[in-house]
C-alpha cells in the first residue's frame, strides 16, 4: 500500500482508514496548535454533526499507540496531541510551556546540542538499567513575555 505514511502506519498494525480516522488527521495536519480532544471534537462536529466525543478519545488512543500523534501533558488538566509528522511544525522541537496563560511554544533552538546530551543520557540510562528508550520529551515551564508584562 502507497499512502501517506499515517495510512502505512494504520496499515502496518493492521487498521483501516476510516472517515472518523482520516478527519482527525485533517483536523491536526491543519493546525500548529496542541489540540485537546475536545478542541478536536468542536471541530470534528463541524465538520460531521454524527461524530461523538468517545470516538475521538478512541482514535487519538489508537494514534497514540501506533505513533501517529503524541500525547502531552502540559499541567493545565487536558492531554494535548500533536501528529507526529505535521508539515506545519518542525521535525524535532520542544516545547516552552507558561504556566499562566497555557501558551506552549514549539522551539527548535539548541535541539541538537540538546540531542546530543539526551543521546548521551539514553545511552547510559539503557546500558545502567536495561532499558530500551523509544523516545523523549523536553518542556520546559515558566512565564511567557506577554503574561510578564501584564504583570
Amino acid at each position: 500500500m502507497k499512502g501517506p505514511w499515517w495510512q502505512q502506519r494504520l496499515c502496518d498494525y493492521g487498521f483501516r482508514l476510516t472517515n472518523p480516522r482520516a478527519m482527525i488527521i485533517g483536523i491536526l495536519r491543519n493546525t500548529e496548535k496542541h489540540l485537546s480532544a475536545e478542541e478536536i471534537y468542536i471541530d470534528a462536529v463541524k465538520i460531521n454533526p454524527s461524530i461523538g466525543l468517545t470516538t475521538i478519545y478512541r482514535t487519538l488512543d489508537l494514534f497514540t499507540q501506533i505513533g501517529v500523534v503524541q500525547k502531552f501533558d502540559f499541567g493545565d488538566g487536558r492531554a494535548r496531541y500533536e501528529l507526529t509528522n505535521n508539515p506545519l511544525k518542525k521535525d524535532h522541537h520542544h516545547h516552552l510551556v507558561c504556566v499562566k496563560c497555557k501558551t506552549i511554544i514549539d522551539y527548535t533552538d539548541f535541539v541538537h546540542e540538546e540531542l546530543e546530551l539526551m543521546n548521551k543520557t539514553e545511552k547510559a540510562l539503557s546500558r545502567k538499567y536495561r532499558f530500551n528508550i523509544y523516545h523523549h520529551t523536553v518542556h520546559f515551564y515558566g512565564i511567557c513575555s506577554q503574561c510578564q508584562r501584564e504583570g
